[in-house]
């Protein structure tokens, strides 16, 4: 348990002046709270350099307001925690599988907290690692890097041997209980702001992330809030659970995200308030990201997941993907609202990418209700999107008040029917501009909607709707039950 012990990391030597380097400092006084039985670490007003800080259990750390803590550049006088030796790790990026390589990492603790309204800053950190070593290498990255060339590509995946020292997590937790992220400011968090795998009641409250690659990921963990968070992300992911194998084959259970707001402004510029529009793309070469997500690693489960009240604004939709056999069901999103989405709105795809052991078998998608989605700015050429494979149809969705306003449209002409595509990396632009312009659901099993709306600002040559291999359907639009459509087989209306 803890103990009213306050520690003040100017007592243990650190300068705070942004030049010396305070890591061994602020590790002293983490080692002595640790020793006393727990207590509280305190960086009060300053700039503390520092590479890799280990939590230990029954430690809060606390970064006043006025207080940064920076990521160091590694160099002469140091360097970040060298990546675990965990063997081949195949079926995930380095990313995912290593955790002593941040500048905050805990290990197996229990009772921590990282605090306070100051700042970290991961200025010292790398974006960037290699990918998995999965030899099939299908679905391995999106289609819509397919004109990368070589070097693109791998100066966005370094090699291992490249991150020995290398720093590219600002906040890692493997195998910790009860843990406490609350009022902070992180900025360039590397590839992942905040990575906890494996990590049991852990709580993400009121934090302004704005960062250059992945916000918060959540792989694996049970019984997990994130509420009232601002989260800006333009490369990549803003919030996102995963059941990756990182830690061996686990779920992602009873998970809340509420009350948060999640865009794709250009870096700095939601901390400066500045919202900028500059960046178009993404390194994938798709439209700018900062969404909500479950998958793409989903080798393991995902239960009783909750996404309530919460924005996007600049950003891709919200995507739930099962695409290495996990089942995804029983997920609730609630009063959804998006501004300027730069793909589809909603994308629920059940894939078989199968990144895993030999014998993984396609998962399944099922018992999903999105209930209170308003989106207007929708890129006119993706639809929201419901892919399922055949023989292995999404099940049970329920789409209520539901109202899409999409920018434009694509006058003149009619795209073909897209390929299944079972084994790509699960995006919106995979399938390319979708046959229909308001929702597309192909491989569906009982999907039921009542007051959907769907307007647009361009003309269109497509149909609203288009509904295949899509038994037991029945949606009503806007409020008024008596037109509603119950299509079966490869219809549209």
């Amino acid at each position: 348990m803890r103990t009213g012990l306050v520690l003040d990391v100017r007592d243990h030597g650190a300068r705070g002046d942004g030049v010396a380097l305070d890591g061994p400092a602020i590790a002293a006084a983490l080692a002595a709270a640790h020793k006393a039985g727990g207590g509280i670490v305190l960086l009060p007003p300053g700039t503390y350099r520092s590479f890799s800080l280990r939590l230990p259990s029954r430690v809060t750390l606390a970064i006043e307001a006025g207080a940064t803590l920076l990521a160091a550049t590694p160099g002469p006088d140091g360097a970040y925690d060298l990546p675990e030796d965990r063997g081949a790790q195949l079926y995930q990026d380095f990313g995912h599988s290593h955790w002593h390589n941040s500048l905050i990492w805990a290990e197996d603790a229990e009772d921590i907290a990282i605090l306070g309204k100051g700042r970290i800053d991961g200025a010292g950190l790398t974006r960037n690692g290699p990918g998995t070593p999965w030899s099939a290498q299908r679905g391995e990255r999106p289609l819509s890097m397919a004109t990368m060339t070589p070097a693109d590509v791998a100066r966005l995946e370094q090699d291992a041997a490249a991150m020995r020292g290398q720093g590219n997590k600002a906040i890692a937790l493997a195998r910790c209980r009860r843990v406490t992220i609350e009022g902070l400011t992180i900025f360039r968090g590397g590839h992942f702001a905040i990575l906890a795998s494996e990590v049991e009641d852990l709580a993400c409250t009121r934090l302004t992330i704005d960062s250059n690659r992945d916000g918060i990921d959540l792989d694996g963990v049970r019984r997990a809030r994130v509420s009232r968070c601002r989260v800006n992300t333009p490369n990549d992911d803003a919030i996102v659970l995963k059941t990756s194998l990182a830690l061996g084959r686990t779920s992602c259970e009873d998970v809340t995200i509420e009350d948060c707001t999640i865009s794709g402004y250009d870096l700095g510029t939601l901390l400066d308030g500045s919202h900028g529009r500059t960046q178009q793309l993404s390194p994938d070469r798709d439209r700018v990201t900062g969404r909500i997500k479950l998958g793409t690693e989903s080798n393991g489960d995902f239960r009783r997941i909750a996404i309530t009240n919460c924005r996007f604004e600049r950003s891709r939709g919200l995507a739930i993907e099962s695409v290495d056999g996990g089942t995804i069901e029983d997920v609730r999103a609630e009063n959804l609202t998006m501004e300027e989405v730069t793909t589809a709105p909603l994308f629920l795809r059940l894939g078989a990418r199968l990144r895993g052991p030999a014998g993984t078998r396609v998962g399944a998608l099922r018992n999903i209700g999105i209930h209170g989605l308003n989106a207007v700015g929708v890129d006119p050429r993706f639809a929201a999107i419901l892919a399922g494979l055949p023989g292995h149809p999404i099940e049970d969705v329920r789409l209520y008040d539901i109202d899409l306003r999409f920018d434009g449209g694509l006058e003149g002409h009619l795209p073909p029917s897209p390929p299944e595509l079972a084994d790509a990396y699960p995006e919106p632009s995979m399938f390319g501009p979708t046959p229909a312009w308001g929702l597309w659901a192909r491989h569906v099993r009982r999907l039921g909607g009542a007051r959907l709306s769907l307007q647009r600002s361009g003309g269109d040559a497509r149909a609203p709707i288009l509904l295949e291999d899509a038994a037991d359907t029945r949606i009503a639009f806007d409020a008024d039950a008596s037109h509603c459509y119950h299509i079966v087989h490869n219809s549209s209306t």
